[in-house]
């Protein structure tokens, strides 16, 4: 609980000099480690060597490092974060009167920078490594715009090639943030396209198709691949991003015990976990340790609830079935959502590390409409200020529907959230939500039973 002697401001700032200088490696302090990615050929364990085929080197040994709790932050990466972190840690003051809750309500925000989300935490570090190894360009996949447009501003400052391939649907819904990557230099391709083999592929099994992250990806993979001095890079669920957005959650637990505050839930939305991973970091290794107990949940759309209703096993991580298998939570790589607004929350999988704690019971999941997470987010943006993202709406949904839990009880307890990110390019989707537009789809047993029966056998 907070220390009630001294008046909490409304943003606990930090300084410049306590910006995290090391990366927190939550794997070091698992019991269970998450299981090994394995090459879709042979099915064993991939190495070093082949990932390397894939990824650049550096990112390679962070990959595979289950070892070193603390990895240190080379010096221009600092340099780099100093330009937008550290990030505010914000008392909702406002809309803890709007609810009438004795909860105290936090939430870090991730959107004061130009790509405005979290994402340049890893694009940053992922861009530095791949000049350092003398690459010419990178590839990835972007979902709602916000890693595409982070990876193409990193890019941008090392000199980097990026072609970026964007969720069709996302592409068509969001030309402005396109339009932003392409200010920053990077090709933007909708996915699935039919400049790649496995793109065409994919739009010969499903005609008409508004694409997925796991069809994205295939295509990028595919580029890197066959493109001498080119690498792919990912925004989400591999270990070496959570790594990297371990600030997030130092800074946040640093600011929190400046103040003496003691946090009794952490939320964030969950798509492939890089957010949440990075929010909870330092909160689950006190948790592991057994040095603190906290409630952490993650909150992923009704339309693709990996975590809920998904099963944990091996998977392709993309719909062409090029990248490796990963163990984790999932609905199938086949698996492709309804066209909704859940944006970046549209992966068919989760984060192996996440997977692997929640299948620990060490934290909890929850799905959520969107039409509820659209009131949520109206009303955040109303009495905060702040037009939130539509991922970090459904952690905005779920902290409110904890707070008036609260209210109910009398109990005043420490709710911290993610704000990933602003919503400024995503008014389509508001648009859609006051006029009534907006629908809650979310599959059914027998569509999702379709694509659990595709789960390769391992």
């Amino acid at each position: 609980m907070a220390n009630n002697n001294q008046k909490i401001p409304y943003k606990i700032y930090l300084s410049e000099n306590e910006i995290p200088k090391t990366w927190y490696n939550v794997r070091a302090d698992m019991k269970n480690k998450p299981a090994p990615l394995l090459n879709p050929g042979t099915l064993q364990p991939m190495t070093a060597q082949e990932l390397s085929a894939v990824f650049c080197e550096e990112l390679v040994a962070q990959e595979l490092d289950n070892e070193n709790p603390y990895i240190a932050i080379p010096e221009e990466i600092q340099n780099f974060y100093k330009m937008y972190r550290p990030s505010p840690l914000v008392r909702a003051y406002c809309l803890e009167k709007k609810l009438q809750t004795p909860a105290h309500i936090y939430y870090k925000f991730e959107g004061n920078n130009t790509s405005g989300s979290h994402k340049l935490n890893s694009a940053v570090p992922q861009a530095y490594y791949a000049k350092k190894q003398g690459l010419k360009g990178v590839t990835t996949e972007t979902g709602a715009g916000q890693w595409g447009t982070a990876l193409s501003m990193a890019c941008s400052y090392f000199d980097l090639d990026c072609k970026v391939y964007m969720v069709k649907v996302s592409y068509e819904q969001k030309p402005f943030r396109r339009e932003v990557m392409r200010t920053y230099g990077a090709s933007v391709t909708p996915s699935p396209s039919d400049t790649t083999q496995v793109g065409r592929k994919i739009l010969a099994e499903h005609p008409g198709t508004t694409g997925s992250l796991g069809c994205a990806i295939s295509e990028a993979v595919e580029v890197a691949v066959t493109n001498p001095g080119y690498r792919y890079v990912l925004g989400s669920v591999l270990n070496q991003v959570l790594l990297h957005q371990s600030v997030i959650g130092l800074e946040t637990k640093a600011a929190l015990d400046k103040y003496g505050i003691k946090a009794d839930m952490i939320i964030g939305c969950a798509g492939g976990g890089s957010n949440l991973g990075g929010l909870i970091a330092p909160f689950m290794g006190e948790k592991l340790r057994g040095e603190a107990d906290y409630r952490i949940i993650a909150v992923e759309p009704a339309s693709c609830p990996s975590f809920t209703r998904g099963v944990y096993a091996y998977d392709f991580c993309d719909t062409g079935m090029v990248c490796p298998l990963a163990k984790m939570y999932t609905l199938g790589s086949d698996f492709i959502p309804a066209p909704n607004h859940a944006g970046g929350l549209r992966y068919h999988g989760m984060s192996p590390v996440l997977s692997q704690l929640y299948d620990d019971g060490l934290m909890e999941a929850v799905s959520v409409k969107q039409t509820d997470v659209f009131e949520a987010a109206e009303m955040f943006a109303r009495v905060e200020g702040i037009l939130p993202a539509p991922e970090s709406s459904h952690a905005i949904r779920v902290a409110i529907d904890e707070a008036l839990k609260c209210k109910e009880t009398g109990e005043a307890k420490n709710i911290v959230f993610g704000l990933t990110g602003t919503g400024y390019f995503d008014m389509v989707a508001y648009e859609k939500y006051h006029d009534g537009l907006m629908t809650d789809y979310v599959p059914t047993d027998e569509e999702l039973a379709v694509y659990r029966a595709k789960l390769p056998k391992v």
